[in-house]
């Protein structure tokens, strides 16, 4: 048995010998039988199943007669020609057909037999207009099913950085591992034709909250007996040993996570990308607003602190239509493997309509409060003060632009950043973002409970934060905007941490203070952290560090308060590769790494990696300590597999600096 057109389903990069087709799309089978089929005399039928026990109520078992021009739940087949013992059958499965994997069986008269090749994977078709996952233009296609390698990105909304990522969904045991993991999800059979339910359910396998799914997530900064999550750059060797395993694999956060999903529906046939929220908001309350409370020194209050905000959170967006909703939720839908709150029972979340966030419809789809509060909750700042005996809680500032920044992916077929917020949500400050505000508020069964406060004297407290070299000291420049003519006496506050991208301390960087005679209704002022202060702690954890924390200004006359919170993320040298343009299968490549050690600070365990879905392995070299100001050159060998222009991705990594990466694409012929 033979199929004629894999090339044209776009199946034939998938590294198995089984038969891969997509669904509601024509294939062709050749059939050499072991004599010529008598017309009128030899009745042949196709027959698939899937399961153990297959069922035609169930969709399982589809019998199609190819002396009938009849369809079986929508699967249609027939005899496209005839030569000798050879017959080409025309087949076509359902556009809504079940997904996953069948077994074909043709029967002559009363004869049953079993081609070699029986097995046969069904997609999700994203080519074929009637199939739920139907995207339009080539181009998508070709980048949210069909790209192997692509970005996620990381850092700040001030200093975005890009990670480049190898999906590698044709790899190897890739494909068995996504429908292993369907058959061992939550899902229903008949729910393996409806992508929303395959698209949760993928959602909660790819963490191991759920029925020991494809990865542990770990924020502790502590990675000992797995790999730290920053030093993943691809899903492919994480399906592959959990699919050798069947145990999860240490360890995850939400880059891996959303990487791991996007491999494994582009893999089932699910268009879908990555996207990054910067300032995304961790709503525990789920009312909306984010809820921060610090002391009078700016520090923030632990006890009381139950909502966080991440420098940035990625998650997966795959596109299908929602026949499950009213119209106009059709699209992207937010998909979320990392494991953060439970969603009816599970630890995932989604799909919920982008479309559905944008308008506020906060309980449309799943999970959709959630994610809204994610990209556009109010932040409420409250200071907590002791009178006496006695706790005392004002509101400071209500800030209504601080949440969901730069919302970002990559662009179509071209290798840049796509800044898709506008798809999220009206422009901050306009009419109809605070008109949608006040809509998904209207929606809860509860009013919010703040106003915001008036302030007699202060109007706006600034913070220039730009990225500092790392080593350097923290310099926070500070602009307090008054409506008091009036000298006046202000205390400035800064309570600063090193922070996990989650806002987890790693190291309380200390607390400064600085009292100042204002005269001028704009006043500048200038606090400094040593760089002593940090640098001691960045080999003690494995994540890469911010820092973060708030800063205050108190007016002494008047006692009324102004603070504002702030992050800094950190500068790393570059370094250059020389890499030949071209390759051969099998012949050595040599990579040769050129580094400057600019920083102040030495890096040490410095070791260069290079990775490909063109090698079969990570190779890598040692390089031990590098100096301040030393350069340092390393060659590494690495031995290519597979033809075809491959994206070969080389990362430096050290206690200090945990990744900085350099890429190019290389031409390997056989």
């Amino acid at each position: 048995m033979k199929q004629d057109n894999a090339a044209a389903h776009h199946t034939a990069d998938f590294q198995t010998p089984a038969l891969v087709l997509r669904r509601g799309q024509v294939f062709t089978l050749r059939l050499q039988l072991s004599q010529p089929l008598q017309p009128g005399q030899d009745h042949l039928t196709l027959q698939f199943s899937m399961g153990l026990e297959p069922s035609v109520s169930r969709h399982t078992l589809i019998s199609l007669d190819l002396q009938s021009s009849a369809s079986w739940h929508g699967w249609r087949a027939s005899i496209r020609s005839q030569a000798g013992s050879e017959v080409v059958i025309a087949v076509t499965s359902a556009p809504h057909a079940i997904v996953g994997v069948y077994s074909l069986e043709v029967k002559s008269g009363r004869h049953l037999f079993e081609p070699e090749d029986s097995t046969v994977y069904l997609l999700f078709n994203p080519w074929c207009p009637d199939d739920a996952v139907f995207l339009p233009t080539e181009e998508e296609r070709a980048e949210y099913i069909l790209s192997d390698t692509g970005y996620v990105y990381m850092g700040s909304f001030r200093q975005v950085k890009e990670k480049p990522w190898n999906y590698g969904q044709f790899e190897k045991n890739i494909l068995d591992c996504c429908i292993f993991l369907m058959t061992q999800s939550y899902l229903k059979t008949m729910d393996m034709r409806d992508p929303v339910m395959v698209g949760r359910n993928m959602g909660a396998m790819v963490n191991s909250q759920n029925k020991d799914g494809v990865l542990v997530g770990n924020w502790s900064g502590e990675y000992q007996g797995g790999t730290a999550p920053h030093l993943w750059t691809g899903s492919a060797p994480i399906l592959q040993r959990y699919y050798s395993t069947r145990t999860p694999v240490s360890f995850g956060q939400c880059w891996v996570f959303a990487g791991v999903l996007t491999t494994v529906l582009r893999a089932l046939g699910i268009p879908a990308r990555a996207v990054t929220v910067f300032d995304s908001a961790h709503d525990t309350e789920e009312n909306l607003t984010l809820d921060m409370f610090v002391n009078e020194m700016g520090k923030t209050v632990p006890n009381k602190t139950n909502d966080s905000i991440w420098n940035f959170h990625v998650w997966t967006e795959a596109w299908m239509k929602r026949k499950d909703l009213p119209p106009g939720n059709d699209g992207w839908q937010v998909v979320d493997g990392t494991p953060q709150e439970l969603s009816q029972g599970l630890y995932c979340c989604g799909p919920s309509p982008v479309a559905a966030v944008r308008r506020g419809n906060i309980f449309m789809g799943y999970d959709t409060k959630f994610v809204f509060s994610e990209v556009n909750a109010d932040k409420l700042v409250w200071l907590v003060r002791t009178v006496g005996r006695r706790e005392k809680v004002s509101l400071l500032s209500v800030e209504t632009m601080s949440i969901g920044k730069n919302i970002s992916t990559k662009a179509v077929g071209q290798d840049r950043r796509s800044d898709i917020t506008h798809q999220y949500k009206f422009p901050e400050g306009s009419s109809d973002e605070r008109a949608i505000m006040d809509h998904a508020f209207s929606l809860l069964s509860f009013r919010r409970e703040y106003t915001l406060p008036t302030k007699e004297n202060l109007l706006e407290l600034l913070v220039q934060e730009e990225p500092v070299r790392l080593g350097d000291p923290l310099n926070f420049s500070v602009t307090l905007r008054r409506k008091a003519a009036t000298p006046q006496t202000v205390i400035f506050s800064g309570s600063f941490d090193l922070q996990s991208y989650t806002g987890r301390q790693l190291a309380h960087l200390g607390v400064v203070q600085k009292t100042v005679h204002v005269k001028e209704q704009v006043s500048n002022v200038v606090l400094t952290w040593e760089s002593d202060t940090y640098t001691g702690s960045l080999d003690a954890f494995d994540d890469e560090p911010v820092v973060k924390g708030f800063i205050m200004a108190e007016v002494t006359e008047t006692q009324e308060t102004i603070a504002t919170e702030v992050s800094l993320c950190f500068r790393y040298p570059l370094f250059t590769i020389e890499l030949p343009n071209t390759g051969r299968v099998g012949k050595e490549l040599v990579c040769t790494c050129i580094f400057r050690n600019s920083l102040l600070i030495p890096l040490t365990q410095v070791r260069f990696s290079i990775e490909s879905l063109g090698l079969s392995s990570v190779q890598s070299v040692k390089q031990g300590t590098v100096p301040p100001g030393q350069t340092v050159q390393s060659q590494i060998r690495c031995v290519p597999v597979r033809a075809g222009p491959r994206k070969f991705i080389i990362k430096l990594s050290s206690l200090q600096v945990k990744e900085i990466h350099a890429e190019k694409v290389v031409l390997i012929t056989q």
